[in-house]
């Protein structure tokens, strides 16, 4: 069997270290699925994702510290205000959330990640994350995940003790979402500018997204500049105005995982999808997460007993991929998370 002229070029291309084009990207997106020209796509994206990190592979823990009807209204959210899953107010305790990080860490979790509603008090997330970072390990890596904010509030974070923030211009942003795509640039911005590093993602993504706009979500996050990108599917949420599209195959989901490593260039070291799977992790990612608390894919108040999985079960996805796991502090989320 043949391989498509362009295909080879492309591949060429990225192993050489060259950013692709916009074109080169769609190319990749529109090779069906089952195809020999995949299989070549996925292969060389694991090629070139262990090559960049030495093999090893990391997992981050994220904590949800809260659910509520969001006002955002994310259409593939469960916290969505419109989606009625969750109709009252719930909170973490800082102890629980304190003895919730402690053991990630001490299984072996490479970075904490604390996540919140977008309309959580920017102030209670300050506290939450002060207390949390005075009982970790000195060298833990903690990540934020929370709504958007200016320089003020990104400068806040880092004094508090986060490395890094994890933001996306998401599928369907401003049209899905009350959020316009504008408000997260302007927020990584922000993030970078307090010296955050910035980790981002192609996603949600569903059946229905074009790869066109796949391919611009793509090149918005390599402009990002990010510690890591990669790709993640939508999981569909009971009643939503999305829940009628359904969900894409792990094994689609693989495949645009790999073409993300590809279009992200050669020297990046990270690259993760989400849920955790074989697939991804044999086809370019080296980056799940483990969750507890809540959880805006899952309608389980604690994501431990739904969706969610540990630490633990991450780290034996990889084993079985035949990655060896990163010792301590993550490497993704540090300075020298370019490959020199």
């Amino acid at each position: 069997m043949k391989i498509h002229p362009a295909t080879a070029e492309i591949l060429d291309k990225a192993f050489d270290g060259a950013l692709l084009t916009r074109e080169e990207i769609l190319h990749m997106l529109r090779i069906p699925l089952p195809s020999l020209e995949a299989g070549l796509v996925m292969a060389s994206a694991d090629f070139l994702t262990r090559d960049a990190c030495g093999g090893r592979a990391e997992v981050h823990a994220q904590l949800g510290l809260n659910f509520s009807p969001c006002p955002n209204n994310c259409l593939f959210c469960s916290f969505a205000a419109s989606n009625s899953i969750f109709q009252g107010k719930k909170e973490m305790e800082v102890e629980e959330v304190v003895l919730l990080a402690k053991k990630a860490e001490a299984e072996g979790g490479n970075a904490i990640f604390l996540m919140a509603t977008g309309d959580y008090p920017f102030g209670k997330f300050i506290e939450i994350a002060r207390e949390v970072r005075n009982r970790l390990q000195p060298g833990t890596v903690m990540v934020a995940n929370t709504g958007d904010f200016g320089l003020e509030e990104g400068k806040r974070l880092r004094e508090v003790g986060f490395t890094g923030i994890y933001h996306a211009v998401r599928m369907g942003e401003g049209r899905d979402t009350r959020i316009p795509p504008e408000t997260r640039r302007k927020t990584i911005q922000a993030a970078r500018e307090a010296g955050l590093l910035v980790g981002t993602c192609v996603e949600p993504v569903g059946p229905e997204h074009t790869p066109e706009e796949i391919a611009e979500k793509t090149l918005i996050t390599r402009e990002i500049q990010p510690c890591y990108s990669g790709a993640a599917r939508r999981i569909p949420i009971p009643g939503s105005p999305l829940e009628k599209f359904g969900v894409i195959s792990e094994y689609r989901m693989a495949f645009l995982v790999a073409v993300v490593r590809l279009a992200m260039g050669r020297k990046l070291i990270g690259n993760c999808t989400h849920e955790p799977n074989l697939l991804g992790a044999a086809s370019g990612a080296n980056l799940f997460w483990a969750e507890a608390g809540a959880n805006p894919r899952d309608v389980e108040e604690e994501t431990s007993k739904g969706r969610g999985l540990n630490v633990k079960s991450c780290i034996r996805f990889f084993h079985e991929a035949d990655f060896e796991m990163r010792k301590g502090p993550s490497v993704i989320y540090s300075e020298n998370h370019i490959k020199t």
